[in-house]
């Protein structure tokens, strides 16, 4: 008798195993595959152009230093300083920076004076200037005539 007891125990207690190690097998999945979507990496993800001044007054600058970038005409070329085609100011000669408030004669042929001036023609217009003050030269340099 105690050994039929023994069996049905044993049939009793492995029904009751059988089903635990079946939910033990399984795992779960991700249905959708790991990633960023690639739908909005489109035009606005430039990174910035970081424009404006470079330079401030009073600093010392080499030759073709940028002094100031710009979209439009917020800033004009003064002494021994350059104006690039896409708006930038450089340097032309070594010297100390000074930015100055005054009035412009713009150039009418230029492009960029033409599409930021259009309908100013007669008006006193005033802007920052960046200007390059060359260092004085030291005077040790004499010229020798060769004979």
């Amino acid at each position: 008798m105690s050994q039929s007891l023994l069996s049905a125990f044993n049939s009793i207690r492995q029904s009751l195993l059988l089903p635990i190690t079946r939910n033990l097998d399984l795992t779960r999945h991700a249905s959708k595959k790991a990633g960023s979507s690639t739908k909005n990496k489109g035009g606005n993800m430039r990174r910035p152009k970081h424009r404006g001044v470079r330079v401030q007054d009073g600093h010392y600058v080499q030759a073709g230093t940028i002094l100031a970038t710009q979209m439009t005409t917020r800033f004009h070329p003064g002494l021994h300083a350059g104006f690039g085609k896409n708006g930038t100011i450089f340097a032309i000669e070594a010297g100390r920076v000074a930015i100055t408030c005054e009035v412009i004669d713009p150039n009418w042929e230029h492009t960029w004076i033409q599409r930021c001036y259009s309908g100013r023609e007669g008006d006193k217009i005033y802007k920052k200037h960046f200007n390059v003050i060359p260092e004085k030269q030291h005077g040790r340099f004499k010229l020798v005539d060769t004979i």
